[in-house]
């Protein structure tokens, strides 16, 4: 039996209840098979794909009324999904990624408690290869630059599965590193801007991040 101390809560994403089976803190670890220390995932970091980050609720709040028509979506570094099952629940054509082993559990359960198809997932890191993904029309993602180290495979991963024609949105709690970010995105031929999210009522914290925005109508080398 797992010794996971599980969490069942509902967020309010606008007019949209989603229900979320979550970890119960970030104390919370589980890898008796070393499943994810061989993925480089060590303890401490382990649960922080099981909780809801504030990045993460202003990441679907943004979505809530985005046009996603005829638009494939890829969220990258998915967690717990919020953004992913509130897109499903808009029928949206949503995959989801993530590097950690425990994510794909929590997701597929989370689609079903909100009444909504198995969303499409695979398990890869930024630096992996032998990728299924494909490529996207739109890719999203919340406070995934948490090191220096990240920036590089981050924007490689998300260049590798841009369409030609591509926008993304990465909401970022100010890590300190998008500008960097934005330097390598740069290069693969995006242009963008940065900006604060407006009408954080629904969250009980000041939020000092930024929404960044990404943009290519064509593809480019990297330089």
């Amino acid at each position: 039996m797992s010794p996971l101390r599980i969490r069942y809560q509902t967020i309010e994403i606008g007019h949209i209840d989603l229900h979320l089976r979550t970890l119960r803190d970030r104390q919370q670890f589980h890898d008796p098979h070393g499943a994810a220390e061989k993925l480089g995932i060590s303890s401490a970091f382990w649960p922080l794909f099981g909780v809801v980050w504030p990045s993460s609720v202003v990441l679907a709040n943004f979505l809530l009324d985005y046009d996603t028509a005829n638009k494939s979506i890829l969220e990258v570094g998915c967690g717990i999904g919020l953004s992913s099952l509130l897109l499903n629940k808009r029928h949206a054509d949503i995959t989801a990624t993530d590097q950690h082993p425990e994510v794909e559990g929590f997701l597929q359960q989370n689609a079903a408690l909100n009444d909504g198809e198995t969303i499409p997932y695979e398990r890869i890191g930024w630096d992996e290869s032998g990728s299924q993904l494909g490529s996207f029309d739109l890719i999203i993602g919340s406070d995934l630059l948490y090191e220096d180290q990240h920036v590089r495979p981050l924007a490689g991963f998300i260049a590798q599965h841009a369409n030609p024609t591509c926008e993304v949105l990465i909401v970022d709690p100010g890590r300190g590193r998008k500008n960097k970010f934005t330097e390598r995105m740069t290069a693969y031929g995006f242009t963008h801007t940065h900006a604060k999210p407006q009408g954080l009522d629904y969250l009980s914290e000041p939020f000092k991040g930024h929404i960044l925005r990404f943009n290519r109508t064509q593809g480019l080398s990297e330089t």
